[in-house]
């Protein structure tokens, strides 16, 4: 078994269902706006939204101005005429708002918890993330979360694991595994900072980069921790 102390979880694709968070939050914000939501309308937004955090992952945009650029883009493709920097506001308020987990994750998390102290590290607005996490029923599990929006950086970059390195009390990096699902923000950023990185591989696809280790489904956690 590794020597890990630590474990650091991403959140939304590994712990947290962003997907079913993200389309609730959407058709509320759409009721809002006197529209019905269609699986077009919402696939539309995902798609800008992806792409605009990929951008934002690189370094080619900031966070607020993805906050309203999301919304500007998508609603300009509807034909809808309203604020964007509203909308925007009106959907964190909703995301905030949703906590749904991955299957297992509770109880994954709740047996590792017997075994490491856990800490979540995310890339996400502190008005969304902070809150689904102070409700989540892992709350008791874990010891904290660090978000890119209140530390001023990001995975894959150093500053956020420098930032969770100080709220665990800086143990030897060897002790810490990262455990998520992006390739470019977990994974990348893990093995650029120099601690080991668990790949949730939750859709099957493949990667050349060298990943310590590689689970397919939650439960896969612990088979060796």
């Amino acid at each position: 078994m590794p020597a890990y102390s630590w474990l650091l979880f991403d959140a939304d694709g590994t712990l947290f269902d962003f997907d079913r968070a993200e389309a609730r939050a959407l058709e509320m914000v759409l009721a809002d706006l006197g529209r019905s939501a269609s699986a077009a309308c919402l696939e539309s937004y995902r798609r800008m939204n992806r792409s605009l955090w990929r951008a934002f992952e690189l370094g080619r945009i900031s966070q607020d101005e993805i906050k309203v650029k999301r919304f500007e883009l998508w609603l300009g493709e509807m034909g809808i005429a309203a604020d964007a920097s509203a909308v925007g506001r009106d959907y964190a308020l909703r995301l905030s708002e949703q906590r749904d987990l991955l299957a297992d994750a509770h109880e994954v998390v709740e047996e590792l918890a017997r075994r490491y102290r856990l800490l979540i590290i995310t890339n996400g607005l502190s008005e969304v993330q902070r809150p689904r996490f102070e409700r989540s029923s892992l709350r008791p599990f874990l010891q904290d979360i660090v978000v890119s929006g209140e530390v001023g950086a990001a995975k894959p970059e150093a500053g956020i694991f420098d930032a969770a390195f100080a709220r665990m009390g800086a143990p030897a990096r060897r002790e810490v595994l990262m455990i998520g699902d992006s390739l470019t923000a977990d994974v990348t950023g893990a093995i650029r900072y120099g601690i080991d990185a668990c790949w949730c591989n939750f859709r099957g696809e493949r990667t050349e980069l060298p990943v310590k280790h590689t689970v397919t489904r939650l439960t896969g956690l612990l088979d060796f921790l």
